[in-house]
């Protein structure tokens, strides 16, 4: 049966989301260790094998208390409610699973005023991120491919540079991550090269390229490339070149732990806090805009 643990006042409540998947394990684990955060609930899809397991033992940590349950309905159920910033009850969900999942869990906490969301999902098409900037008028969203600090301070960096170095410099992103990733490119590999896209003045569908093969031609000069690697273990990797005749310029970010970004979520989650409805992002979190 799901208990949901009721933390001291001063502590925000987090529910996760895909709480066995490789995210959602670090966020709960690092939510519990926390000064200012408590695990509040945690859940899967419905069928999971880890459902009815106590979260610690899924995560590899000592009993937390928190059952995983199959769906963020039984954790509103049985928790009776929402009570925002008052120590008790659900103050924010954080969402690193699919799509779909991550836009009914966008429905559900919409229908239930005052839950905010932490999203990290990858792999939304324009429909879909619609549908959730509909959601967000009435909850309080943060919404990024990428939670790591170091890479959304990258993306101010490479605004700045882009901008600096205009179309005398060609564009490439490489990116490379585990074999398990299903989405491609990367989320943030996109959200960099619509970073680039704006500061060069560029529409990215229509410059944007994906693949190279065969006979192709001369490089256009408002290419911007996307490549994409999948191998091993990758955390998480992203280059930009920025090729000029006779110099190069590459700026790198390495993930080495997902405890990098679980870390950047909780960031998020803390900063929601009092927030109006409003679709934001990692950028608002920081103070980079």
């Amino acid at each position: 049966m799901l208990e949901v643990v009721k933390s001291d006042v001063a502590k925000l409540n987090v529910v996760v989301a895909g709480a066995a998947g490789k995210m959602g394990q670090r966020i709960g684990a690092l939510a519990v260790e926390g000064p200012d955060t408590a695990l509040a609930g945690a859940f899967e899809r419905q069928g999971h094998p880890s459902i009815g397991k106590d979260f610690g033992e899924v995560a590899g940590i000592s009993k937390t208390g928190v059952v995983i349950s199959d769906g963020i309905g039984e954790i509103l159920s049985k928790n009776g409610g929402i009570n925002v910033g008052t120590g008790a009850g659900i103050d924010v969900v954080i969402d690193f699973t699919v799509p779909e999942s991550t836009l009914l869990n966008a429905k559900t906490c919409a229908g239930h005023g005052g839950m905010a969301m932490v999203i990290g999902t990858t792999g939304l098409t324009d429909d879909q991120v619609r549908e959730l900037k509909s959601y967000a008028t009435s909850i309080a969203v943060v919404f990024a491919p990428n939670m790591s600090v170091g890479v959304n301070l990258l993306l101010k960096v490479l605004q700045n540079v882009a901008a600096t170095l205009g179309d005398d410099y060609d564009v490439e992103i490489i990116e490379a991550h585990h074999r398990l990733k299903k989405d491609a490119p990367s989320g943030t590999a996109l959200k960099m090269a619509s970073v680039l896209a704006s500061a060069l003045d560029r529409d990215l569908k229509e410059t944007a390229v994906y693949c190279r093969e065969g006979i192709i031609g001369q490089r256009s000069k408002k290419e911007i490339g996307i490549q994409t690697i999948r191998a091993g273990d990758i955390v998480g990797e992203h280059t930009v070149i920025f090729g000029g005749l006779g110099e190069r310029i590459e700026i790198t970010h390495k993930a080495s732990s997902r405890d990098t970004f679980a870390r950047g979520a909780l960031r998020a989650a803390l900063w929601l806090k009092g927030k109006p409805a409003g679709l934001y992002d990692m950028q608002d979190v920081l103070g980079l805009k």
